[in-house]
This record gives structure tokens, C-alpha cells and sequence, in this order.
């Protein structure tokens, strides 16, 4: 897998994901969609840490900088 991900890209999916926990945990997302984001949460924390997006490769978007 090459990195596709921006630093940038990383922490903001991983704020987001952040965010999704502490509302759900708060009971302020409840049922179906609150898992369903917590699901969403998980994947957004698992592409964070290895930076590359499947999304990403399937669009053609790289937001990785290249080092010269």
C-alpha cells in the first residue's frame, strides 16, 4: 500500500472520529446510526494510522506530499 494521506487529511479524520465517540458514548447519537458512525469512526481511525485511504486510490486523489 502507498500512502495517499496528508498529514492534514489524518488529523482531521481523526478529530472527526474523536467527535463521533465522545456523542455516542454521551448518548447523543443513539440506534442504528450511532453504530453506524461508530463504525465509520473506526474506519476513519484505521486509514488515519496507516495513511492510505481505498477511497482515495479508487478516485485517483492523493493528498500525500512527495518527499524529492
Amino acid at each position: 500500500m502507498k500512502k495517499n494521506m496528508g498529514a492534514l487529511d489524518r488529523f482531521i479524520r481523526l478529530v472527526v472520529a474523536l467527535i463521533i465517540v465522545v456523542l455516542f458514548y454521551r448518548d447523543i447519537l443513539s440506534s442504528t446510526i450511532g453504530v453506524v458512525l461508530l463504525v465509520v469512526a473506526g474506519i476513519f481511525t484505521v486509514t488515519s494510522f496507516v495513511s492510505f485511504c481505498p477511497l482515495y486510490s479508487l478516485v485517483g486523489l492523493n493528498t500525500c506530499k512527495v518527499k524529492k
